[in-house]
């Protein structure tokens, strides 16, 4: 027979769970960092509304999820 969780072993849970999370973002920002400053971007004057353009671009070339193509280069 299943042993009733607890609630605060749920939120122990929760817990990991967001520090896993905070791990992972802070992974992929470390790593389109990285590339940006090895592109040049960080001594450009780019406004932030052509950034945003410019990464939906380039999220929609690599989605895979049937709203771009799966991974073609243009």
């Amino acid at each position: 027979m299943r042993s009733k969780t607890t609630l605060s072993e749920i939120d122990a849970q929760i817990e990991k769970l967001r520090e896993k999370r905070h791990s992972l973002l802070a992974k992929a920002n470390e790593r389109f960092a990285r590339a940006a400053a090895k592109a040049g971007l960080a001594e450009l004057e780019i406004p932030d509304a052509d950034l945003d353009a410019i990464f939906e671009e380039i999220a929609a070339r690599y989605r895979t999820d049937g709203k771009g193509t799966s991974g073609a280069s243009a």
